[in-house]
């Protein structure tokens, strides 16, 4: 079977809708997969595709999708159905018109702060993911954020960084932090909230109604201020956004410092994706840390 004919058919099976089988319309994506439209009796569908041996990785956000829709604070897509064919993968989403409704920042905010209230006993998630398209290791690690975030976060991408040829300096810097940022750590005890895990500007969006979406999740329960600092490192999230957010929920003082070491982990996954100026930018994070840590 090819790869349109097991989409229509996986959609039948779990909507009743027949697309036909026809390819979907191309429709603006991210740069990792494939993304299209496709249509049937009223209803539309956006579906994903991407090569075979990537099936685990539309599975896993399928999962973190349901664990937003379930948390019933945020909207997010609701999946429909994944599967591969035709020596591709795909996931099935349903299709959500994006507009320029008014007001979503602090909804967004307030949302997003009920989300991180949904919370379970340990830190990470009961599978791994990706964090674009790098491996993103999640086995639990109870109560001991501060180990997780070391071996599965900052470590993770250094030994990473390792790999791909990134030492000296940062290597050495990296090895320092590891060792004394749990002094950031001595008066703030986290607990382990549902987190997007990939929160930057292009993975929340607005419908005409006014109502946020996010989407595009890397979700694990974890330190809600690493979601509110991924808000920050490329921008686009509004002033009522964080303002809605701290009415909600306040963060703690010592969060303008530490967002510095969550938002580490990203810069460095961007330096092991895509190399360039990411490793100034990862050297000059880890001397402003170890600056606040003397």
């Amino acid at each position: 079977m090819s790869l349109w004919q097991q989409i229509q058919s996986d959609i039948r099976e779990h909507t009743g809708v027949d697309v036909g089988t026809d390819a979907g319309r191309g429709v603006g994506g991210g740069c990792i997969s494939q993304a299209f439209r496709v249509e049937g009796d009223g209803c539309a569908f956006f579906v994903k595709t991407n090569r075979a041996g990537l099936a685990g990785m539309f599975e896993a956000e399928a999962e973190g999708l349901n664990e937003i829709v379930a948390s019933n604070t945020v909207r997010a897509p609701a999946p429909v159905c994944w599967g591969v064919a035709g020596g591709h993968c795909y996931l099935v989403m349903e299709y959500l018109e994006f507009g320029r409704g008014s007001g979503a920042a602090g909804r967004l905010g307030e949302q997003l702060a009920r989300m991180h209230r949904t919370t379970r006993e340990a830190f990470g998630w009961h599978r791994d993911n990706t964090i674009g398209s790098t491996p993103q290791i999640n086995t639990p690690q109870d109560s001991d954020w501060i180990a997780f975030w070391r071996d599965r976060r900052l470590g993770f991408q250094l030994e990473q960084a390792g790999r791909e040829g990134h030492g000296g300096e940062l290597q050495r810097l990296g090895a320092q932090l590891m060792d004394r940022f749990p002094a950031l750590f001595v008066d703030y005890t986290p607990v382990p909230s549902l987190l997007h895990g990939d929160l930057w500007g292009g993975n929340h969006a607005v419908l005409d109604s006014g109502e946020p979406v996010i989407f595009d999740p890397a979700v694990y329960f974890g330190d809600r201020e690493a979601d509110l600092a991924m808000t920050e490192l490329f921008g686009g999230f509004g002033r009522d956004f964080y303002a809605a957010y701290e009415d909600a929920w306040p963060l703690d003082a010592g969060y303008p410092v530490r967002k510095q070491l969550y938002n580490l982990y990203h810069v460095l996954n961007h330096l092991n994706l895509f190399g360039g100026g990411y490793h100034g930018q990862a050297v000059r994070m880890m001397e402003s840390l170890l600056a606040e840590l003397r």
